[in-house]
């Protein structure tokens, strides 16, 4: 397995794991959590796609980090993060 490969599967699981704990009411979509789980597992699948040149998933991954970014600021009331 490459480092490509290794960094996309821990991104992928990252992502995964946040989307099945909030399916199950585990975590809100507004949590501390679930924003950082995308923000982090996004950024890794994004890099993971840049280092094999696949563009269109870069492109993909980088919007998804940044919209969990924007998220962060914008839909955490008061500042505050939601912990859970």
């Amino acid at each position: 397995m490459s480092i490509p490969d290794i960094i996309a599967t821990i991104g992928v699981i990252i992502l995964l794991v946040a989307f099945f704990l909030n399916l199950n009411k585990r975590v809100e979509t507004n949590s501390y959590y679930y924003i950082i789980s995308n923000i982090v597992g996004a950024g890794l699948c994004c890099l993971s796609s840049y280092l094999i040149r696949f563009y269109p998933f870069v492109l993909l991954e980088a919007v998804w980090s940044l919209v969990a970014i924007v998220s962060l600021f914008n839909n955490v009331p008061r500042g505050t993060l939601k912990k859970e």
